[in-house]
């Protein structure tokens, strides 16, 4: 079962590498204590998964204007991790169905033992240089005898056109404020299994029978679509008779929202 830890060691890699100078890397390292002067910041999360998850970053990084020359580095780090935390968020409900949201960040205080439990180390690599960077998850999971009667009461039931016991999953939440009240919002979503130029002429020629070659293979996953935005790719199945999708691939939390803000 993907965690909010999975989640977050997979949207800063691909957040680190977007973001900063030079395109670095993000893999997992061994553990290891990071030096004085290490600064970090620890995200108090709560919904159906709540506790600490903090990030610990080496102090030398501060000596390499990753998030830009003249910026203060210290700052743009803050609103980088930041960013991690609220898209581990909604990449945790895309891909697991678990809601929860970043309800404060805060400056971490003391360094991150490497020997605690929950304790995690990267490694960001830019050219011949590294840096350590340490996480600790402190989280756990909130069973749904645990949840609040307000919560349970708004946790949406299976749709008509649902398979019995799937729930679609909403939009990602935690990255605009009061996204909340739009999660039940339904939206018309569409399969695009590839498309092809035509000419008028051609299509005005078409009668029964005739066969339109797409521009994709038999093979190839198709799209799904919300608004006018690819927000998923997949395979197709039978669902009790119908056609359904099974995810293989997903756009980050931030394109997704794009596809919501399109329709209103």
């Amino acid at each position: 079962m993907m965690t909010y830890f999975d989640c977050w060691a997979e949207v800063a890699g691909a957040l680190f590498s977007q973001a900063l100078a030079g395109e670095p890397e993000l893999s997992a390292t061994l553990l290891k204590p990071l030096g004085a002067g290490s600064f970090g910041w620890t995200a108090m999360l709560a919904g159906d998964v709540e506790g600490r998850f903090s990030v610990l970053v080496d102090a030398a990084v501060l000596e390499t204007p990753l998030v830009g020359e003249g910026m203060d580095q210290k700052a743009g780090w803050k609103e980088l991790v930041r960013e991690t935390f609220d898209a581990a968020a909604g990449e945790l409900l895309a891909r697991a169905a678990k809601k929860c949201k970043v309800a404060s960040v805060e400056a971490s205080v003391g360094a991150i033992a490497a020997e605690s439990q929950g304790s995690h180390a990267f490694q960001l690599r830019s050219g011949d240089r590294t840096w350590t960077i340490l996480v600790r998850d402190e989280l756990r999971a909130m069973g749904r005898e645990a949840l609040p009667d307000a919560r349970m009461k708004a946790a949406p039931a299976t749709g008509a056109g649902d398979a019995p016991g799937v729930r679609s999953a909403p939009p990602s939440p935690g990255l605009t404020p009061g996204l909340e009240l739009l999660l039940d919002v339904e939206l018309e979503a569409s399969l695009r299994f590839g498309a092809r130029e035509m000419p008028l002429g051609e299509i005005l020629d078409l009668g029964p029978g005739d066969v339109v070659e797409l521009d994709r293979h038999v093979a190839d996953p198709v799209d799904l679509i919300v608004g006018d935005k690819i927000v998923a790719r997949g395979e197709v199945v039978l669902v009790n008779g119908n056609f359904g999708l099974r995810v293989t691939e997903v756009a980050a939390p931030r394109k997704r929202l794009e596809s919501v803000r399109c329709l209103f």
